[in-house]
């Protein structure tokens, strides 16, 4: 998935309360990050495809209207005129969802600058029609919401980053290897058995145990 990021979790061991003896405990989760390197970079020729630089996000706006961060840049534009990402997301600029005007060819500068060439028009006729909406975040002040996009932890406000913010005609993968996150997931599927196995024994031997007793 572009510019997917692999999901962290915490979590510690909590006692069961309760009348029975206190070797009874489960699991809490106590919070959810995500691993922020950076994925492979892939040229693509695209120039509707930018993959963001360390410590960026491109701003979107969510289901529910709020903003959200994103790594994923490919952008398209629909009938409407309306920049999306591939994921159906509007794209923010500066003031507002990105339009780009119908019949125009569109590029993306470093910066972030929106630029468009009317068709019949010779190329020195470029007009800058707007920004993307680029912030400059670290993963300790983001966590990730329920429909996969990034949003700003309480009391934080990311703030607009300047300069170069972006390439264009590339994109960003997933920095989730999948060979070592297969490994890992058969490992715990091994080690869960394990352990199941030998709470089984216990509760054999327990009830042998129990067995013994009452036949003396």
């Amino acid at each position: 998935t572009v510019g997917f990021k692999a999901e962290l979790a915490a979590q510690s061991a909590v006692a069961v309360d309760g009348p029975q003896l206190a070797t009874r405990v489960n699991t809490r989760l106590d919070g959810q990050g995500f691993d922020d390197r950076p994925g492979a970079v892939q040229h693509t020729g695209n120039p509707l495809d930018v993959a963001l630089a360390e410590d960026r996000w491109l701003a979107v706006q969510a289901a529910d209207g709020v903003e959200g961060y994103t790594r994923a840049g490919d952008l398209r534009v629909g009938p409407d005129g309306l920049m999306r990402t591939a994921a159906g997301h509007l794209v923010m600029g500066e003031g507002g969802p990105v339009s780009v005007p119908q019949n125009t060819q569109l590029s993306v500068g470093g910066d972030g600058t929106l630029t468009v060439l009317p068709q019949g028009q010779g190329a020195a006729a470029p007009v800058v029609i707007g920004r993307l909406r680029v912030v400059s975040a670290t993963a300790a002040q983001l966590e990730r919401g329920e429909s996969g996009l990034m949003r700003a932890r309480d009391g934080i406000e990311p703030e607009a980053a300047a300069g170069a913010v972006l390439t264009s005609g590339a994109l960003e993968g997933s920095n989730v290897n999948l060979a070592d996150a297969m490994v890992q997931m058969i490992q715990l599927a091994r080690s869960f058995e394990m352990q199941v196995k030998l709470m089984r024994a216990a509760e054999d031997n327990a009830q042998t145990s129990a067995s013994l007793m009452r036949m003396g």
